[in-house]
């Protein structure tokens, strides 16, 4: 995996939104939290509808700024 987490999201497009990937395969466009939560559940990293912990750097490497980063 080259030191990378599982999951990255990109910096933001001038649309806003930010490219997450998963194991390097692109797995849609968020455009919030929640998006990003929900690719997550899918990709199987949490089950149910729980709350999925978006600030853990093992998991997740957010590029172009942190998770409050929207525009």
């Amino acid at each position: 995996m080259s030191g990378h987490p599982p999951v990255i999201v990109y910096p933001p497009t001038p649309s806003g939104g930010r490219r997450v990937t998963v194991r390097g395969q692109i797995v849609g466009l968020a455009h919030g939290r929640g998006d990003v939560a929900s690719f997550l559940r899918q990709a199987g990293f949490a089950q149910g509808v729980g709350e999925i912990d978006l600030d853990q750097p093992e998991l997740i490497e957010w590029r172009g700024g942190d998770l409050d980063t929207w525009r």
